[in-house]
């Protein structure tokens, strides 16, 4: 028996391999996520500086956030994006001072300031966005369209963390686990 609690996790790790197939099958689409995410990164870094020269990925991902949800709060970022305030206010700062978004009184609450895209902003995204989806739609070009919409809904059931349905033709998920 091994006393580094470390080695003995290892070892019933490497017990656990092989004897159980969903152990596996886990394993196998860690690596799979893996690779899709190396290449996620490097998309977003060359997406990032077509939008402009030198912009991090982590505030293009920012940029993206704020497309996506709308005008926001620099908190309901950072709540979205778990992630603290400070972060977030140093890419609102950069995105601002590159005319892509904007800081607008909220007209409910004018101590609240929204943060929404410029024209210019939207103009740049939707451009870096076109080349990602035909990416996206060549790679896919040879699936039948019943595999894009099921892995569409088994991906949206995984970040939900949402036992997934059987049929994913845009039925409403199942209640979270």
């Amino acid at each position: 028996m091994t006393t580094d609690s470390g080695s003995t996790a290892a070892a019933h790790d490497d017990a656990a391999v092989g004897q159980d197939p969903r152990h596996e099958a886990v394993r196998d689409l860690e690596g799979a996520f893996s690779l899709l995410f190396s290449q996620m990164r490097r998309a977003y870094a060359q997406a990032a500086e077509a939008v402009s020269p030198g912009l991090l990925p982590g505030t293009f991902k920012v940029f993206t956030v704020i497309d996506q949800t709308g005008p926001v709060t620099a908190s309901m970022l950072a709540e979205r994006m778990n992630t603290d305030k400070g972060g977030i206010s140093r890419a609102v700062t950069e995105l601002e001072g590159l005319g892509l978004i904007e800081r607008t009184a909220d007209p409910n609450d004018a101590r609240v300031r929204l943060i929404s895209l410029t024209p210019v902003g939207r103009e740049r995204l939707q451009a870096v966005r076109y080349p990602f989806v035909d990416r996206l739609e060549e790679a896919t070009g040879e699936w039948q369209m019943e595999s894009i919409e099921r892995l569409s809904g088994l991906v949206r059931a995984l970040a939900g963390n949402i036992i997934p349905l059987t049929d994913f033709s845009g039925a409403a998920p199942d209640a979270p686990r």
